[in-house]
């Protein structure tokens, strides 16, 4: 019985690691290929964003609850904190350009939150990749040495 439960924990895990996977995926061709942009709107891109942030949660927590230890640990994490954060980065970015555009008035603040807005536009448009593709790849080499094992 305890094997079950412990193969169907691992199974969620995985379904949504791949479900995060597929939805990053599409979500970063929309955005960085100009040929799929013409499919889709702005509705799609939020949508897709919240769902990358609740999964990315998700992983982490069912990372977190299965107790999940040692590199597999740190991908599953990297993982979802990157898909996640993509969209949180991408938000934040869009909030102080915003932001500086009321502030252009202001020299001294503007340049501070022109500042914060490259800063989360390099950390959503380079970091969270990144970190993705690393993580992701990582994780499917653990699951497929973790697979060979049994």
């Amino acid at each position: 019985m305890g094997w079950v439960a412990m193969s169907q924990k691992e199974n969620t895990l995985t379904v949504i690691f791949y479900l995060l996977a597929a939805v990053f995926v599409l979500a970063i061709s929309i955005i960085f290929i100009p040929a799929f942009r013409g499919f889709v709107s702005s509705t799609f891109m939020i949508t897709s964003g919240v769902i990358l942030v609740i999964l990315g949660s998700v992983l982490i927590g069912l990372t977190l609850v299965q107790k999940v230890e040692g590199k597999l640990k740190k991908l599953l994490i990297l993982t979802g904190a990157s898909a996640a954060g993509f969209f949180i980065f991408v938000l934040l970015h869009n909030i102080f350009y915003a932001l500086a555009q009321l502030t252009s008035h202001t020299t001294i603040l503007s340049y501070l939150i022109k500042a914060f807005e490259v800063i989360f536009f390099l950390i959503a448009i380079f970091a969270c990749p990144i970190g993705f593709v690393i993580g992701v790849i990582g994780t499917i080499v653990m699951f497929n040495k973790k697979r060979k094992m049994f």
